[in-house]
């Protein structure tokens, strides 16, 4: 499976119903929130098989809002092999 970030914007206005259907959905302690700092998003990294599925754990209300981004990690060798050393 492979990692994604979902960043969830929301309106101030939607912010209490946002965080009631990440609830229902049983997502509400995975998310971090910087509501209370009037950043009205919501993230959360999981893994998932795809970015349609990694969706699902946004309510159907906020999904063409979200940002679902597929998370990778480099090793010293791949950055080496992107950008050969000129001797």
């Amino acid at each position: 499976m492979d990692r994604y970030m979902i960043i969830l914007p929301h309106t101030q206005g939607d912010c209490v119903m946002a965080l009631k259907q990440i609830e229902a959905i049983g997502m509400i302690t995975h998310f971090d929130w910087g509501c209370k700092d009037n950043d009205h998003t919501g993230y959360v990294c999981l893994e998932a098989e795809s970015k349609d599925q990694a969706l699902l754990s946004v309510p159907s209300f906020a999904r063409s809002k979200a940002h679902v981004i597929k998370l990778n990690k480099f090793s010293p060798d791949d950055i080496r092999a992107m950008h050969p050393s000129k001797q």
